[in-house]
């Protein structure tokens, strides 16, 4: 073969190679794919994985994710019915349910999501407004305790929730899920994120929210001055209880002790009443005189009588 057919040859599979690799193209398990020729679609969407074949440089795949995709919204300003500004914050997830009319009214995710934030923004302002706060916020006409921190204040807590949190996000979700189909859209879940007052109530809500834990905390503040007082009571009580009961057992022991030495002096002035007075007196003088004592007595004064008694003896 000579070199110009050598080369025609090399030619012609090169160019085989490119109409080969753009005629093949893969299908992802996650993606499902729209054929277009010049523009517009040919055939259904083809949504099982695999080797696919196309007219090459006519046809373009066009590729979508078939997994379930997320929209995170914007925080909005909206009233509620009883007059409260709140920011309210959404996210939803959504798949791609009809790649065709996907692809015609969107274009791409990034158009999805601008109409996401129409949809779901309109339908959740529309909601919100027909709401109360407390609506929005609870589920239940459960007591909230003490404790709870994310009290919502209210200015008529006798107000009872008839609907709740979870049936207005479950009303958000059919209302926005209606309009989706026209945009090849399915949206699977719609919930609220966080709710919060606007800035210029927060700070009233809070300084409300102070001054409940205040009341609360002195309400505490009392009841344990109370106990503490009630406490004390019976601690002072019992201390009285248990001073005259040692008092009482100390006199009847003091009693009895004096009783006891009485009797032992009887006895011992019945054996000896001579020793006895003489041993009493000795116990006088020593209890009525010491180096620092002067007595001025009369030469017959009974106080000497028994050292006149025994000097007479």
């Amino acid at each position: 073969m000579s070199a110009r057919g050598i080369v025609t040859t090399l030619v012609l599979a090169l160019i085989g190679l490119i109409v080969l690799g753009n005629s093949l193209y893969v299908i992802d398990m996650t993606e499902q794919v729209v054929i277009t020729q010049f523009g517009k679609p040919i055939g259904d969407p083809i949504r099982d994985p695999g080797l696919r074949m196309k007219v090459p440089f006519i046809q373009k795949v066009n590729t979508f994710d078939k997994r379930v995709l997320e929209w995170d919204g914007s925080p909005d300003q909206i009233p509620t019915r009883d007059k409260k500004y709140i920011w309210v914050d959404t996210f939803a997830r959504w798949r791609i349910a009809d790649p065709l009319r996907f692809m015609q009214s969107v274009s791409s995710e990034m158009g999805a999501h601008a109409r996401l934030d129409d949809v779901i923004d309109a339908v959740t302002r529309d909601l919100i407004t027909g709401h109360d706060l407390l609506e929005v916020v609870r589920n239940s006409n459960r007591a909230m305790a003490a404790s709870d921190t994310n009290a919502v204040a209210s200015d008529q807590p006798e107000d009872l929730i008839e609907v709740g949190r979870v049936a207005v996000t479950n009303d958000i979700l059919e209302r926005a899920r209606e309009q989706m189909p026209r945009y090849g859209i399915e949206l699977v879940d719609v919930q609220i994120k966080r709710v919060n007052y606007v800035e210029e109530v927060r700070q009233k809500v809070y300084e409300r929210m102070i001054s409940e834990r205040q009341r609360i905390a002195e309400r505490y503040r009392s009841e344990g001055q109370g106990q503490s007082a009630e406490i004390r009571g019976r601690k002072e009580k019992e201390l009285q209880r248990i001073t005259s009961e040692a008092y009482r057992i100390a006199e009847e022991i003091r009693g009895d002790a004096d009783a006891e030495a009485a009797r032992i002096y009887a006895d011992a002035f019945g054996r000896d009443p001579e020793f006895y007075t003489f041993l009493r007196t000795l116990d006088s003088y020593r209890e009525t005189m010491d180096e620092r004592t002067s007595l001025i007595l009369t030469t017959d004064s009974d106080y000497f009588k028994l050292l006149k008694d025994a000097r007479a003896r």
